[in-house]
C-alpha cells in the first residue's frame, strides 16, 4: 500500500491534490452539520451577526481561497508548503461553494429550492477533482502513446473538437454532462448528439419551426426529470439538508456562520 500510494500520488505530485479533496469534503461536511444545528437551535453555534450585520461562511471562504491559491502557486507542485496551501485553499472553497446559490442569486437562498445548487456545485466538483486524481486528463492525453504525443497538431485538433462537443452541450441545456465531457470526451460526445432541454437556446435557435423535435425534447426533458428528480431530490437533502417548504420573510436561519 505504502509503494502505491508513492508511485501513484506523491511522485506524480498529486499528494497536494488529495490534501485539497479531503479538506474541501470534510470543510463542506462540517459546514452543512453546523448550519443544520443552528437551523435546529441546537448545540452552541449561532449565526455570526457583529452590529446586526449577518456575515455569511462565504466571506472566510473568500480570504482563504484567495490566500491559498496563491499561496499554492508561488510554492509550486511539491513540499510542505505546497500541501499547506493546498489545504487552506480547499477550505476555502468549500466554504464558498457551500453558500454558491447565495453568490449566484444575490439573495440568502441557503435554505430554499434555489439553495439546492450549492449541494450540486459541490459534489460536481467533489466528482470532476476526484477524477483527476484518479488519472483522467482532458481529450485522455494521458492515454496517448509517444510517437502519437509528438503531433501536436492531432493533439490540438482533439482538443478543439471536443471543445466544441462541450459548447453544444452548453447549448442544449446539459450543463453537468458539459463539464464532465471536459475530462471524459465521450460524454461531451453523447450530450452533443442527443436531444437539447426544451428550454435551452439550442431548442429555442432550432426547434423553433420543427415542431415534432421540440415535442420530442419535452417529453423527454419530462420522463428524465420524473425519474431522476425525485432520488436527486433524496441525495441532496441527505447531504446538505431538506430545504423550507415555504419562503420565510426576514433572514433565514443557520444561513451562514
Amino acid at each position: 500500500m505504502g509503494h502505491w500510494f508513492q508511485q501513484n500520488v506523491v511522485e506524480p505530485g498529486k499528494l497536494p491534490l488529495l490534501l485539497a479533496l479531503s479538506a474541501f469534503v470534510l470543510t463542506f461536511a462540517i459546514t452543512r452539520v453546523i448550519t443544520r444545528m443552528i437551523r435546529a437551535g441546537k448545540g452552541p453555534f449561532r449565526n455570526f451577526t457583529p452590529g446586526g450585520v449577518h456575515v455569511h461562511h462565504v466571506v472566510p471562504g473568500v480570504v482563504l481561497s484567495v490566500v491559498g491559491g496563491f499561496g499554492a502557486v508561488a510554492s509550486g507542485q511539491r513540499g510542505a508548503a505546497a500541501g499547506i496551501f493546498a489545504v487552506v485553499f480547499a477550505v476555502g472553497a468549500g466554504l464558498v461553494l457551500d453558500e454558491f446559490a447565495l453568490i449566484l442569486h444575490l439573495d440568502d437562498v441557503y435554505w430554499t429550492e434555489e439553495g439546492r445548487q450549492s449541494v450540486e456545485m459541490v459534489v460536481l466538483t467533489a466528482s470532476l477533482v476526484l477524477l483527476v486524481l484518479a488519472g483522467f486528463s482532458p481529450l485522455g492525453v494521458n492515454e496517448l502513446s509517444d510517437d502519437q504525443q509528438q503531433n501536436r497538431l492531432g493533439v490540438v485538433l482533439t482538443y478543439v473538437v471536443n471543445f466544441g462537443f462541450v459548447l453544444i452541450a452548453l447549448f442544449k441545456g446539459k450543463a453537468r454532462m458539459a463539464v464532465i465531457g471536459t475530462l471524459i470526451p465521450v460524454i461531451a460526445l453523447i450530450a452533443a448528439l442527443r436531444l437539447a432541454r426544451p428550454a435551452s437556446p439550442w431548442a429555442k435557435r432550432f426547434y423553433r419551426r420543427r415542431h415534432r423535435a421540440r415535442a420530442r425534447a419535452v417529453l423527454r426533458a419530462y420522463h428524465h426529470d420524473v425519474r431522476w428528480a425525485g432520488p436527486r431530490r433524496r441525495f441532496q437533502d441527505l447531504i446538505g439538508g431538506a430545504p423550507d417548504r415555504t419562503a420565510l420573510p426576514g433572514p433565514r436561519p443557520g444561513g451562514g456562520t
